[in-house]
């Protein structure tokens, strides 16, 4: 055996010899499997959640199908399911799935109203979040960092065999590297190895998989670094471990958190609730004055309707969708104040993660989840489309053609195909530079 590996041999023994070193790696793999698990049945929970609602939505419109042959109250009492489907990745790093909701029913009537008044769950419970492998990675695997490389030299020079140590090794390197390496491998594996494991249950991309892999892997060689060096010519433990913790305590939570309180009182923002009464108050109000005046507000952005706003009796279904949509149209100026405020504060936040290893790791983890806030803005804007399509579909009825035949309703848009369809333009966005390198 040659001279390196006897000296890693060794450390492993030395290791295993330390009872609390054992009982902290062992509680380490135990919360980072705990974290797996939990990632793994929430997102797995999800998934069931979809695929019965799927289920249950395609039955609900089959049986609205059957009842009703007019076009406005198909419109009205079809609802249609729209999802944001966890990715492979999403057991690792649950981001902001717990705080943006992710799924919705949606139908002809204003949409303003339907995207804000969320089913999100108990908002305290939300706050609370839930522990994942990404928090576990970012926000504890530090702190046991610390624990394991705060004493490496101090606990040796206040025993007095620091100096016998240095003397009798062949190298200051072979004792030293090779104590750091086992203990670094070791964390690595108690970290990593329950993650692997929910990799592979969920099918997860293997280059992906490699590439976290590398970003973990730097991560904590950063903090080991860091605890090495702030030790390196410490005689008192205490005092290392201390002032490492209180750097950890201020990269991983205080300024995070005055960094999210800065950019809230820095960004304004509407609420959710005043964009919903806004446009509410536009809908309840369009039944008290002229009808005319609801249809040249809805002319004014749809003026291919302009020749078939004439009403025959006190109550048609175009004049009820028309005044829907000039709620949606009054409220608009709000929401996009809202999208826009969303995506400042996400986008400052980037600049405060620069300041803070654990959020800046944290935010490229669910970015390639897709369980950030970019995912939720994504979602969002294909509801907007998705309800787009159902008034291109429904409009031409309500305001010429009458009531649709069934062999109409069997091309009705759903949220499923416009996903398909949204993946497939994405694909060929992506092929064209190829194709067109190849030409060339």
């Amino acid at each position: 055996m040659s001279y390196p590996l006897k000296q890693l041999a060794r450390e492993w023994r030395f290791l295993l010899g330390q009872k609390y070193l054992v009982v902290l790696l062992v509680c380490t793999f135990v919360m980072s499997g705990f974290a797996i698990y939990s990632g793994l049945s929430e997102v797995t929970q999800q998934k069931q959640t979809i695929e019965r609602l799927k289920a249950a939505d395609l039955t609900d419109l089959t049986n609205v199908q059957h009842k009703y042959d007019d076009a406005g109250s198909l419109a009205y009492y079809s609802f249609h399911l729209t999802y944001s489907s966890p990715s492979n990745l999403a057991f690792a790093a649950l981001g902001e799935r717990d705080i943006y909701p992710w799924k919705h029913r949606l139908n002809l009537l204003a949409l303003e109203g339907q995207i804000y008044e969320s089913d999100a769950q108990n908002a305290e419970l939300a706050q609370a979040g839930k522990i994942d492998f990404v928090f576990v990675l970012s926000a504890l695997a530090p702190l046991v960092i610390i624990l394991l490389f705060h004493d490496l030299f101090a606990s040796e020079r206040t025993s007095g065999r620091h100096d016998l140590l240095v003397t009798t090794a062949k190298s200051y390197f072979s004792l030293w590297g090779a104590r750091i390496a086992v203990r670094f491998i070791a964390v690595i594996v108690c970290l990593m190895l329950p993650f692997y494991i929910g990799a592979l249950l969920s099918r997860s991309v293997l280059g992906d998989v490699g590439f976290i892999t590398f970003i973990c892997v730097i991560y904590l060689a950063f903090w080991t670094f860091l605890s090495v060096w702030w030790g390196k010519n410490a005689t008192s433990a205490p005092r290392v471990a201390s002032t490492l913790i209180g750097f950890w305590a201020l990269v991983a939570f205080i300024i995070p958190i005055l960094g999210d309180l800065a950019i809230n009182k820095a960004v304004h923002s509407p609420k959710g609730g005043d964009i919903v009464l806004t446009q509410r108050e536009a809908v309840n109000g369009a039944w008290d004055i002229p009808k005319q005046i609801t249809m040249d507000a809805f002319v004014a952005n749809h003026p291919q309707w302009t020749n078939y706003t004439a009403m025959q009796s006190e109550f048609e279904w175009k004049w009820y969708y028309a005044f829907q949509q000039v709620g949606d149209e009054k409220a608009a100026k709000l929401s996009h104040a809202y999208q826009d405020a969303a995506r400042k504060k996400y986008s400052l936040a980037g600049f405060v993660s620069w300041l803070s290893p654990p959020l800046l790791l944290q935010r490229g983890l669910t970015r390639m989840a897709k369980t950030d806030a970019v995912a939720a803005f994504r979602y969002e804007s294909q509801m907007r489309g998705f309800h787009k399509s159902l008034r291109t579909f429904y409009y031409p009825w309500l305001f010429v053609k009458g009531n649709p035949t069934k062999a109409a309703l069997e091309n009705m848009p759903s949220f499923s195909k416009t996903i398909l369809n949204e993946q497939k333009m994405l694909s060929n966005v992506d092929a064209q530079p190829k194709q067109n390198l190849s030409a060339n």
